[in-house]
């Protein structure tokens, strides 16, 4: 099945975002993309050959963005007991799916609970 077009649109703009933030590398461990910061996942990104559906996978602390994040439609807390931890999975090709910004800040969210304090400062410009 096809990607739509505008979730591939999206998904490309999220994953350059996370792969620009300081010290962001991707691998592809179990055959799917994720970046990682100092060898720990902040934002898994799946796969693109349509295979499965488009989404993306972060880590949310704040209640707010968590709860925001849970209303997308078909989002749900992510598998494997990663949910427990505050791990939220949000498809892309829903009708509704949140826009890349937004999607942009949740990952930028998830990089900040993961990433060591000197990559944070780098981030922030201090």
């Amino acid at each position: 099945m096809a990607v739509p077009r505008n979730a591939l649109k999206k998904w490309e703009k999220v994953r350059a975002f996370a792969l620009g933030l300081p010290g962001a590398v991707e691998e592809f461990p179990w055959g799917e993309s994720v970046a990682k910061v100092n060898k720990k996942v902040f934002v898994f990104l799946g796969v693109e050959d349509g295979s499965y559906p488009l989404g993306v996978t972060v880590k949310l602390k704040d209640e707010t963005a968590h709860a925001h994040a849970l209303a997308c439609p078909g989002a749900e807390p992510a598998g494997y007991g990663l949910g427990k931890a505050g791990w939220v999975s949000i498809p892309l090709e829903q009708q509704g799916a949140p826009a890349a910004e937004v999607l942009c800040d949740w990952v930028e969210d998830s990089y900040r609970v993961i990433a060591p304090k000197r990559l944070i400062a780098e981030l922030d410009g201090s």
